[in-house]
């Protein structure tokens, strides 16, 4: 197990030939609050995952009682206003704190966030960054930002309107309302409702893990980028991705495998 910003952030490679990376908050104690080292943390290791062609898919998960509880405001408070200024410092597209929930879309692979007590504020944008969420039923979810009197501000208006509905999602930013993971999946917010969302995070990312890499990889880019497209457009890059695939050494290892009944071997993107 490897970690970075002072073990704020863990990384332990699962499965098979380790193609499934966990990443946990390690921050159990306070309920894995963000704090500088934490931010600072999931982006350096979202940079390291997305820079590694042996990784197949990823579980996000917080340490102790809760995933999340987002921001740290009495950390950033004893920092003075640098320490608050450096959240808003452009990193690439984003800022510091919009990279740390936006990365996980920017991963080419797959990422399920696994949601236990509460994920709020910060916590649930970057349980939204990820591609599935799977949560427990008393898991407690909210848009808390408007509590402090602030907008969400990390990524959620390029993550929320793809799982929920806008006046859904205005409703629940506006009160600031807290939602049970029971609720939070039938707005939407949730993919899935389990008892062990951990256990079932890893068990959906041993089987993404399995399946041919470079259709996983064009998978995601496809449901990301296409439905923003004109309709022309979206049909040629389900076109161009199909091409890139047909008839490449992975693909034809999934045809070989499905006819003799046998485990494929696929190979790493180079």
């Amino acid at each position: 197990m490897s970690g970075t910003d002072a073990e704020r952030v863990l990384i332990h490679r699962e499965g098979r030939d380790g193609a499934v990376a966990h990443v946990r908050m390690n921050r159990g104690d306070k309920r894995n609050g963000l704090d500088a080292a934490m931010i600072t943390g999931l982006i350096a290791a979202g940079e390291a995952l997305g820079a590694d062609a042996s990784v197949r898919a990823v579980v996000l998960s917080g340490d102790g009682p809760a995933f999340c509880a987002g921001l740290d405001f009495k950390s950033f408070m004893a920092g003075g206003p640098k320490a608050m200024h450096a959240l808003v410092e452009r990193h690439g597209v984003a800022n510091v704190a919009q990279r740390c929930a936006w990365i996980w879309q920017e991963l080419p692979v797959p990422v399920i966030a696994a949601i236990h007590g509460v994920c709020f504020g910060g916590g649930l944008q970057i349980a939204l960054g990820a591609d599935i969420r799977y949560a427990t039923a008393d898991a407690e979810l909210s848009v808390m930002e408007i509590k402090w009197g602030l907008i969400p501000d990390m990524s959620i208006t390029q993550t929320a309107p793809r799982s929920v509905r806008l006046d859904v999602l205005k409703e629940l930013t506006f009160t600031g309302r807290i939602v049970s993971g029971t609720e939070a999946q039938a707005l939407g917010l949730v993919t899935r409702v389990c008892e062990d969302p951990l256990a079932e995070a890893l068990a959906t990312a041993a089987v993404i893990a399995g399946k041919n890499p470079h259709a996983i990889r064009r998978d995601k880019r496809l449901l990301n980028e296409a439905p923003a497209l004109p309709v022309a457009a979206a049909f040629e890059l389900e076109t161009e991705l199909q091409v890139e695939l047909l008839g490449s050494k992975n693909q034809l290892e999934a045809v070989r495998a499905n006819f003799t009944k046998s485990e494929p071997r696929f190979q790493d993107p180079e």
